[in-house]
């Protein structure tokens, strides 16, 4: 008799990385159940079952996602999404007290690690490099700590403390654009003169807080990292070619400083399962944090190639079956990310 299959709720399926994940628990006698608060989202054909859900921020989220595990007899919740899984950590209790396993840290963690001038102050507070930042709140503010920084003379980052994948990220560069790069290069959307953003922050109802960073200007990296009641580990990726934030083309490498970096600062904040951390050197080589996400990342399927499978021992943990050890990360290989299509015809999907 075949043992029966553990009921996998995935939310945001309409992610990039849903069929990153869906590829690392394959193996592990699964069937999977899909959410996305698009009804139309793509992610419904790679999965079992699918329903639409309101966004997180809605009062009927946790009603709506609650009801689905009920009728689908969910085993096991794996959030994709920063939005979901601030509101998943929040409400963890009383997830699990209903008989669904969340793989999720707790909340206080998670609000932490998603704020980035907080982690900027952790890793400072651990002792290890991080990007000269300013919280800005005011508009004199932000002009002072560009100024400071350097602007207009050298390039200056601006974001928000908490976002969503590039949103709100900026660089701030005077004459950003000339005619030769209009025609040459596609618009990138990322450059901006300081005088445009303070424009643009004028329409908002209330002023917002904006994190301004030195520039760094070397090779970024993101680090897929686990940590279980029994052991811990950390695989570094070199982004070698970055599209929209997201990884097309990364390598797998050793790199101690920056996998004790993000092991110790995950303890620290007190995360679980898997997450990752992202990184770029500044003008000396030394890597410095941008940001944290603590949950699954988009291209953490990239880290198969090593001969580690993080996906499927968050997923091992979250259900019970905390992991002894990890076999030892063989290097060399890349990751290559290409464009695929779904054909619909009435029905039926046929995937490309």
């Amino acid at each position: 008799m075949n043992p029966k299959k553990i009921v996998t709720l995935i939310t945001g399926v309409g992610a990039p990385g849903t069929q990153g994940t869906l590829y690392c628990l394959k193996s592990s006698n699964m069937s999977f159940v899909g959410t996305d608060m698009n009804p139309q989202s793509t992610g419904r054909h790679f999965v079992d079952r699918f329903f639409p859900v309101p966004a997180p921020k809605d009062p009927k989220y946790l009603d709506t996602l609650l009801q689905i595990c009920r009728e689908c007899q969910v085993d096991l919740i794996i959030p994709q999404t920063t939005n979901e899984i601030e509101k998943l950590s929040k409400s963890k209790t009383l997830i699990e007290a209903q008989g669904f396993k969340v793989m999720v840290s707790n909340h206080q963690a998670i609000h932490q690690a998603n704020n980035k001038f907080t982690l900027i102050q952790i890793f400072e507070k651990l002792g290890f490099p991080v990007p000269k930042t300013t919280l800005a709140r005011t508009p004199d503010e932000l002009i002072a700590a560009a100024e400071e920084l350097g602007y207009p003379n050298v390039p200056v980052v601006v974001k928000p403390p908490v976002s969503n994948g590039m949103r709100g990220f900026r660089i701030l560069k005077p004459h950003a654009w000339n005619a030769a790069r209009f025609f040459a290069e596609k618009p990138s959307g990322t450059e901006i003169e300081l005088d445009e953003l303070l424009t643009i922050f004028k329409t908002a109802e209330t002023w917002p807080e904006i994190l301004v960073s030195e520039y760094l200007p070397g090779q970024e990296f993101s680090v897929d990292a686990f940590i279980g009641k029994k052991t811990s580990l950390a695989v570094v990726r070199q982004r070698d070619n970055i599209r929209s934030g997201i990884s097309f083309t990364t390598t797998p490498l050793p790199h101690p400083q920056m996998e004790t970096m993000t092991l110790e600062v995950g303890r620290f904040l007190g995360l679980q399962s898997v997450f990752g951390m992202q990184y770029k050197l500044d003008q000396e080589g030394s890597p410095k944090i941008l940001e944290c996400n603590p949950r699954v990342q988009g291209t953490m399927v990239a880290t198969l190639s090593t001969g580690l499978n993080l996906i499927e021992a968050g997923a091992q943990e979250a259900l019970g079956c905390p992991v002894e050890s990890f076999p030892t990360p063989q290097f060399g290989q890349s990751f290559n990310r290409y464009w695929g299509g779904i054909i619909l015809n009435g029905g039926t999907a046929d995937v490309i």
